[in-house]
C-alpha cells in the first residue's frame, strides 16, 4: 500500500491570487480528503512572512518562497535518500500522525530560517531549532498553534544531532504552557534524525547550517484555514456569484453544496477531535459512527 503525500497550497487571509480560490479551495479540499492520505498545507502569505522576518527579504518572489517550500519536501524525503540514527519512512507518517482517516491536514515549519549574514554569528543548538519550530511565526500555513491542540508531531533533524539532545529538547517542549497535547494522546512526538547535514541552493536566501529541524504537526488549529476558506465561499455561494463558469464548464451547482457540506463536517470533526476526553460517555457515542 502506498502512502500518498500532497503539499496543498491555500489561500492566503490577506493576499489573494483568484477572485475564486474559495470555490477552488472547498472543491479540492473535498477531494483532497478522499484522494490523499497525508496532506501538508502550506500558504503564501505566511511563508512570505517568514522570508522578511527572517531572511530580511523586503519583496520576497515564488522562487523564495519555494526554497523553503522545498527545505521541508527534502527534510521529508531525506530517510529515503540517506541514512540516519532515526528513519522515518513516509508510511510513518501516516501511521504517526493520522488518528483518524480525515484528520490528515496537517502543518508544517522549518528551522533555522536565517540569511548566510546572520549565520556566522549564531551556532544554532538542537533546543534553539526546536524552539524556533513550535513558534507560531515559523508555521508555514496562516494558524496560530496555540488556538488549538497537538494530536501529534512529527520532528525531522537533519545534520549534526545525537538523540540524547532531541530528547532534552523535546522534554522542555512538553514542559511549555502554550504547546497543548490533547488528553487521549499522551506521547504525541516522532523523531527522526538524519546525519546528511542540510544542503541550500547557492547563491540562495538561505544560510548553510550545521543542523536543521522540520517539523510536521497535526494542530486542531489548522481548522481555522477551513473555516476562514468556508466563510468566503458562503458569502459568494449566497449570491451564487461566478458558479455560471463553472457549471458552464460541465459541473452541476449540487457538487458545490456537496463540498461545502464535507468542510463543514470536517470543521466539526477537528472541533471533536480538540473537545474529546471528557466523560466515558462521549468516547462510547463516538465508536458508534
Amino acid at each position: 500500500k502506498k502512502s500518498k503525500l500532497g503539499f496543498t497550497v491555500y489561500p492566503s487571509p490577506q493576499v489573494s491570487t483568484s477572485v475564486v480560490e474559495p470555490y477552488n479551495s472547498v472543491l479540492s479540499t473535498h477531494s483532497l480528503l478522499e484522494h490523499t492520505d497525508v496532506s501538508i498545507l502550506l500558504d503564501n502569505e505566511a511563508i512570505y512572512d517568514i522570508c522578511r522576518r527572517s531572511l530580511d527579504i523586503e519583496r520576497p518572489t515564488y522562487t523564495n518562497l519555494n526554497r523553503l517550500v522545498s527545505q521541508v519536501i527534502s527534510s521529508l524525503t531525506t530517510s529515503l535518500r540517506f541514512d540516519g540514527a532515526l528513519n522515518v519512512d513516509v508510511t510513518e507518517f501516516q501511521t504517526n500522525l493520522v488518528p483518524y482517516p480525515r484528520i490528515h491536514f496537517m502543518l508544517s515549519s522549518y528551522a533555522p530560517v536565517i540569511s548566510a549574514e546572520k549565520a556566522y554569528h549564531e551556532q544554532l543548538s538542537v533546543s534553539e531549532i526546536t524552539n524556533s519550530a513550535f513558534e507560531p511565526s515559523s508555521m508555514m500555513a496562516k494558524c496560530d498553534p496555540r488556538h488549538g491542540k497537538y494530536m501529534a508531531c512529527c520532528l525531522m533533524y537533519r545534520g549534526d544531532v545525537v538523540p540524547k539532545d532531541v530528547n532534552a529538547a523535546v522534554a522542555t517542549i512538553k514542559t511549555k504552557r502554550t504547546i497543548q497535547f490533547v488528553d487521549w494522546c499522551p506521547t504525541g512526538f516522532k523523531c527522526g534524525i538524519n546525519y546528511q547535514p542540510p544542503t541550500v541552493v547557492p547563491g540562495g536566501d538561505l544560510a548553510k547550517v550545521q543542523r536543521a529541524v522540520c517539523m510536521i504537526s497535526n494542530s486542531t488549529s489548522v481548522v481555522e484555514v477551513f473555516s476562514r476558506i468556508d466563510h468566503k465561499f458562503d458569502l459568494m455561494y449566497a449570491k451564487r456569484a461566478f458558479v455560471h463558469w463553472y457549471v458552464g464548464e460541465g459541473m452541476e451547482e449540487g457538487e458545490f453544496s456537496e463540498a461545502r457540506e464535507d468542510l463543514a463536517a470536517l470543521e466539526k470533526d477537528y472541533e471533536e477531535v480538540g473537545a474529546e476526553g471528557g466523560d466515558d460517555e462521549d468516547g462510547e457515542e463516538d465508536d458508534d459512527y
